[in-house]
Formats: C-alpha cells, structure tokens, sequence
C-alpha cells in the first residue's frame, strides 16, 4: 500500500492536469492550447482545445475564430475552470485556429486534420479494403456510434448485459482509486475510424452526463488499452480486441478477474482498436495511427488523461514494444507478456528456421556420410525442441512471406501470380509496409518488376555470412563435415520467395528504413517508460523466452547502464510467467506511474521513472531451468539467463549474435582458419567453406549494417489527404507547440519533445 501522502498527492497531481485542465495550468498567458492531439495528426474535424485567460482578461471578451469563421459560441468556462471548447468544423487539411482578447491579445495554432477514414501518418492505405462492418456507409468503413452496457453481478460476480430501461436487481458496487463508489455498470462504445473498429469501456452512470471538461465523477483520467495477439496481414476491417478481458485465454486472466475488468473497476477506461492487435495488422505505422486517432477521440468525449498503460500477450506485447519506442507518448507504462521485442527482427529467426527445415528435412541434400540426430539439430536451430522451429516457420513463413499466400480480404482473382495476374496483391508484411520499407531500387528488379515498372517492397533479411551451428562446432556437438555441409547448402529465397542457392541479401533502402521506422525496435526512445515484462518458461511453442533478455539487452545498449525501467517477472506457468500477472502487474503499474506523477523534482522524465519505481516492483525469477537470480551492485537482484545456455536461443546466437538479436545485416570479416583453433579442416572443407563465404563471415562484434536508433514520430504522407507516399518516412519532430497536453499529465510531458 502507497503512503497516505503520495496517493494524495498523485491525485493532486492528477485533478491539477486532468481536471483543471492545461488551460489553467497556463492561465497566466494568452494562449490557445490543443489537448487531445498533437496539432499535426488531429483527425475527424473536431479537436478539444482549452484557452490559457490571463486575470485580467474575462472570458466574455475573447473571440475565438477558425479560418476566419466565428466559432465563439463553442467555447466557454467550464466546470474544471478553463475556457473551453470540443472545436467542430474543420477542413482537411490546414486550418487556423484564433483566439482575440481586448488589448490587442493574440494567439493563434495551426490544426492539421485527416478524414476520419484514415490515413493521419501512414501514407497511401493498402489496398484493397474490404468493410466486414454491416453499418458501413462508405468504402472508409464509417459507420454509426453504438454503445452497449454491462453490469458486474453481485451474486455471481460475472459481467452480464445491462438494459438502462429495465435495471436488474443484482448490481454489485466498486470504490475507484478516487474514492467513487458507484454501481459497477461499464457503457462500452465502438465506432469506426482508420477504416476499422475501435472501442471504450467506462464505468458509467447511465442517465447522467459526461463531457470532456465534466466527465463523471468516478472517471480517474487513467487509460488501459488491451491488445490482440499473432501477426497478420489482413485487408478487410475486423473487430477490436476485447477491453473487458484480457488476450491471455488462461484462468485468472479472463472475465472480471482480469485485468480489464480490474481497470475498470478502479475507474480506468479501457480501449483497444482492431488495428492494434497484431494477428489483424501487424505494420508498425497503421497500429499506431489507429492508436493516436482513437485515443484523440477518446479525450474529446471523455477527458483529458494521466497516464496509459498497456497490456497483452505475443502479439499484443510486439505492439506495446514497437510502437511504444517508435511513437512515444502513446503509453506511459507497458506490460508486455509472452513477449516479442518487435516484427522484423523476428523475421531473421523465421528465416532460419524455414532454411534449416529445409536443410534438415530433405536427408536426400545431405552430402556422403553426413548424419543429423536431435542433438545435433538442436546445437544449429538453438533449441532443444523441432517442434518450435516448426510451428513457428509452418505458422508465420506462409502467412508473412509467400506473396501468392492469400490474406484476408483478397480474392483469389486479386491475388498475385507471377504469371498470370503479376499486378496482383503480394500478400507478404513486406509489401503491406511497403510505404515503411520503400520499394526496391531498379538495380534489383528482376523480370516481373521490370514488366511493371516498378519494384516490389524491399525486404530487410539477410543471411550472407552467417555460421549455422557454429558454437555447436566449437563445443564438438556437430562435426567440421557437418558445419561445413550446412553452410554450403543453407541457401535463401529470391523476392518471391522461392528457395534459391545463394543466401539472402537484405535490400536498400529497406534496411536502413527498418530500423528508422522502429519496425526493427532499437528501444532507444523507450527510456521513459516504464515497463514490467511478464514471461514463463517456453514450451517449444514459438514464444521463445530469450525475447525478454533481448529486450534488456536493447535498453541496456540505448541507456547506456542497466535499464532501471524495465522489470522482468519470471513465473512457472508456460509463456506467461503466472496466470495473476496481468492484474498484479497492472496494480503494480499503477503505483510506479502515480509515483512519478507526484514527482515534482526537477528532474527528467527518463530520471524519475529510474527513481520512482516502487521497492517491490522489481526483478523475480521462479526456480525455472535456465533462469537464475543474480545480484547487480547498485540494482540488486536481477534475473539473468546463463551464457551457456542454449533453450532460450536462435539459430543467430547460436551463429555468434549477441542476445539482443538485432543485427538485420551483419558486417563481414575475412574467413581465416585460425578462428577455428584448434579444428582442423582438411584442404578440402576448406575449398568448399571458401566458396560457401566468398565474401567472408559475420563480424557480430560490429553494429549490422545500416543499424541504428529508431527516429521517433514518422509520417509517410506529404499532404493530409494521405494521396501522396513518403517511402520511408520523414520525421515530424517535436510536437507542435501547447499540443498534446492533454495525453498524459504533466509529469509524463517529456514525450512532446
């Protein structure tokens, strides 16, 4: 339990931001402030807007235009104590927002809007599109707000529906983390935007009123957004994960024993969008689009925000990770569970393994005498169990790599052939981000992209100069023979993926742009946020438990140190460490974020996340196999994975990559016998290993080529409209100035810079 004094003064702190609104908090000068989105990404023709009145100036005097068009009469002294208005009428496009006092007092913001369809920042959406919404009243997917209510029973404890004109007799209560206790009855809305569905949870009072700058008493200002799972290419709008449950279809962790549902209770909203849940759609760029829209709606209709958190397991952690490094202020706090540090580094892993299946299971491609048992398959894949290179390679290579594959949403008279319909739709994640990876250059085109005139989606894989098995060789698990068979046989796929001899060769700019965009998540904008990793031991079922150490070992490369923001929870229960995680860490969470929204020392937001985390909320490892708990001077206990150990590795590791596994491209150095001492190879392994690596091995002591930080808050659009693609992207900076204030409080506004 929080001392007395620091609950007080997190709700202070909370009511000052949330409640009194930016506009207060700025009062001394004249000034107009947007509070529910960065001014250059506002969508839907409206945008909640607060006027900071200096004393001497009376909000009667003020006169507030846009475009030059009076808009007055949509401002006015609210309850919270700002002049303010939810601003209606925008243009897409540009539009000039003027607010004049007596005195010759002027301020003025320019408010660049998107259509509610989409896109804001991700450039020419995908096409094509297809509405599944029966609602839909154009090809955007528009369609009507609807709202539905459930209560929580005070006999069985269970959300049921709820019928405002007909209350039934068994609603149960809930005390907030405000101190509202109110019947525990949630309104969840869900409505269309980005071309997909989004929905809010909130407890909620039916009949009584809530606006932005007057929300119901027991709303806290605090956000939950849940996550869906997997990763997917679909073209065809879908249904928002659930935000009464969690994605994690284990006990403990579903109904009103969840997360969600604790939120709730606690007074949280809850939100999520289809289009941030990963098995649905998993480019970086449109999950958080469809995040920054939905969130900007969210505090228009219901308030501004403290701080959000998210949550979700496999995908639903891919999400929180990636997005949350490469457009930070969308969460505050994260709780990434069965985690993955991203999509596209994971790619190198999906690659191997489909090569080695390849290799491994046609014994006919074996050269004289070569044998392969378990053991030995082991020591190259990383993992003591097939059955994970399987189901990974059978699960994502054919789902995100075979561009003749089908996605959902695409016909098969859609569907590229090279043959017969080479103008189709390639189904692969490559091309569904081809605005994020740009197009390749025409010095690689080969015979179908020449006959169109254009290049296909580059793809940032590479293989050219790894060593399959080789700590396997080293150790004497496998033999120079074998070594040495595998490596001349591995091969790679050409832009169609068709297997082919020589090895991948990741393209440019794609490269480069993957790391850019964060679709390859270097953490180096997630030193502050706060995050609670909840992982169990792997099974062999893909979700191998190395991501979490990957993860630690990104921040620790971007903060320079042992990353003070990021906790791992190590349980005993398959992938997700232990069914309670979820709500634990969410509590958990909680008091971290309150913590260093009461911090009013002067120091930065990455130093008070470092220094705010609770006592407790720390490092815990089970007594699983492969994990040990060790002691960090001036950390304390920490779980760390043994060296040697290999059930937590990839055929990469295994190969000589650190375990932050981030090195798209390796650097080469020459191919020299003396790295192999004391091996011995006869004169004719090593003619053949010399052809194998003509251009030499992997230098995994070097940063990969292209490698570097991700650049924060990429568009890929040059006109609102979205008609016009920015491959690759181009930053927007900061945000624009008094925008975005009404994301987070101001403890948390470091992410405007």
């Amino acid at each position: 339990m929080q001392p007395k004094a620091l609950v007080a003064a997190a709700m202070l702190a909370g009511l000052m931001t949330a409640g009194a609104g930016a506009g207060a908090a700025q009062a001394a000068t004249f000034s107009v402030h947007v509070l529910s989105d960065r001014a250059d990404v506002l969508s839907g023709g409206d945008a909640l807007v607060t006027v900071g009145l200096p004393r001497t100036v009376s909000a009667s005097s003020v006169k507030m235009t846009l475009g030059g068009g009076d808009v007055t009469s949509q401002f006015a002294m609210r309850p919270n104590g700002s002049y303010e208005g939810l601003l209606t009428g925008m243009q897409i496009g540009a539009n000039v927002l003027r607010a004049e006092a007596p005195g010759g007092l002027v301020s003025q913001v320019t408010l660049t809007d998107h259509a509610t369809g989409g896109p804001v920042i991700a450039g020419p959406q995908i096409q094509p599109w297809v509405c599944k919404n029966a609602g839909a009243v154009d090809a955007q997917c528009n369609a009507p707000t609807t709202y539905a209510y459930q209560y929580k029973s005070s006999i069985s404890g269970k959300l049921e529906a709820y019928d405002p004109s007909n209350p039934p007799s068994d609603v149960a209560t809930t005390t907030t983390d405000n101190g509202q206790t109110v019947p525990f009855i949630i309104r969840i809305e869900t409505g269309y935007q980005d071309r997909d569905q989004y929905q809010i949870a909130v407890l909620f009072q039916p009949g009584k009123p809530w606006e932005a700058w007057a929300p119901q008493p027991q709303f806290d200002h605090k956000l939950l957004i849940t996550h869906g799972a997997s990763c997917g290419i679909d073209h065809q709008s879908g249904t928002a994960p659930n935000v009464t449950t969690d994605t994690v279809g284990v006990p403990g962790t579903t109904g009103t024993s969840g997360s969600p549902t604790t939120a709730l209770g606690r007074g949280f909203a809850v939100m999520s969008t289809a289009l941030d849940n990963a098995g649905h759609n998993c480019s970086v760029v449109t999950e958080a689009e469809s995040l920054i829209m939905a969130k900007e709606h969210l505090i228009e209709q219901y308030g501004t925000l403290r701080y959000t958190i998210g949550t979700g397991c496999s995908g639903g952690s891919l999400v929180q990770q990636q997005v949350g490094n490469a457009y930070p202020g969308i969460y505050q706090g994260i709780l990434p569970q069965c985690s993955f540090q991203d999509a596209w580094s994971n790619a190198q892993e999906i690659s191997d393994y489909h090569l080695t299946r390849r290799y491994f299971e046609n014994p006919s491609s074996w050269g004289a005498g070569i044998l392969w048992n378990p053991a030995q398959i082991a020591a190259v894949e990383g993992h003591p169990n097939y059955g994970n290179t399987v189901i990974f390679d059978t699960v994502y290579w054919e789902a995100l790599a075979n561009p003749s594959g089908g996605c959902a949403g695409v016909t098969s008279a859609e569907l590229y052939n090279p043959q017969t319909n080479p103008a189709g739709v390639r189904c692969t994640l490559a091309d569904y981000m081809v605005n994020v990876l740009g197009q390749r250059p025409e010095k690689l085109w080969g015979p179908v992209e020449k006959q169109l005139g254009h290049g296909f989606a580059g793809l940032p894989v590479d293989n050219v100069g790894v060593q399959y098995g080789l700590q396997g060789l080293k150790e004497g698990t496998i033999t120079p023979a074998q070594f040495i068979d595998i490596n001349s046989k591995i091969g790679g796929a050409d832009i169609d993926l068709k297997a082919q001899s020589q090895r991948f060769v990741a393209n440019e700019p794609a490269l480069k742009n993957s790391y850019v965009s964060g679709a390859v998540n270097e953490a180096n904008n997630l030193k502050s946020v706060a995050i609670i990793d909840l992982r169990g031991p792997d099974p062999g079922a893909f979700h191998d438990a190395y991501r979490t150490w990957s993860m630690r070992a990104r921040l620790e490369r971007a903060e320079g140190r042992f990353p003070l923001n990021h906790v791992i929870w190590f349980g005993e229960a398959p992938l997700i460490g232990d069914p309670n995680y979820t709500t634990e860490g969410l509590l958990a969470m909680d008091r971290w974020l309150s913590a260093v929204e009461a911090d009013s020392r002067s120091m930065t937001l990455e130093e008070k996340v470092a220094a705010d985390r609770p006592a407790d909320v720390r490092d815990k490892c089970s007594n699983v196999e492969g994990v040990e708990q060790v002691s960090v001077p001036g950390v304390g206990p920490v779980c760390q994975l043994p060296a040697a150990q290999t059930r937590f590795s990839t055929p990469r590791v295994i190969s000589g990559e650190d375990i932050a596994t981030d090195k798209q491209k390796c650097q080469l150095r020459a191919l020299v016998q003396s790295d192999y001492y004391p091996l011995q190879f006869t004169a004719e392994q090593w003619a053949v290993l010399q052809k194998a690596y003509p251009t030499g091995v992997c230098d995994f002591s070097k940063p990969g080529v292209s490698q570097r930080g991700t650049v924060p808050w990429q568009t890929y659009q040059s006109d609102a409209g979205g008609s016009a693609v920015i491959y690759g992207g181009r930053p927007l900076g900061r945000a624009p100035a008094n925008s975005g204030e009404g994301w987070s409080g101001a403890s948390f506004a470091g992410w405007l810079k």
